[in-house]
């Protein structure tokens, strides 16, 4: 997975937002406000923050130790720094996945409902 295809795939999820609060050359996405992807454009190789469970995020730094390490300037324990293109194309979409609905889990209530029903958002 490429750059322009993160970015689209980020960009497909329910209420998501794309912002520069970091500056010009730090693409942050986030779902009602709450970060759940972030990557800095100048970075070679593409490289992807995305937060993580815990216990998975350990399991997967040690499966793929060259291409998944704990999230630099982030809280290492939530956070993952992923090479999506030397990952599976599925795998990075799983994780993506993964971030944001751990994101979402952690919204109030009512916002949760209003990404199950858009009608109730307004």
């Amino acid at each position: 997975m490429n750059i322009e295809s993160f970015r689209s795939y980020c960009l497909s999820k329910k209420a998501v937002s794309e912002e520069f609060p970091f500056g010009p050359d730090t693409l942050v996405f986030k779902v009602k406000g709450k970060m759940f992807a972030l990557s800095g454009l100048e970075n070679v190789p593409f490289k992807v923050s995305l937060k993580c469970d815990p216990e998975k995020a350990v399991d997967l730094r040690e499966q793929f130790p060259e291409q998944i390490s704990g999230a630099y300037h982030m809280n290492k324990k939530h956070w993952n720094s992923i090479l999506p293109e030397s990952l599976p194309p599925r795998l990075v979409t799983d994780l993506i996945d993964h971030s944001y609905e751990l994101v979402v889990q952690g919204l109030p209530k009512k916002q949760q409902q209003e990404l199950q029903n858009p009608e109730l958002d307004q």
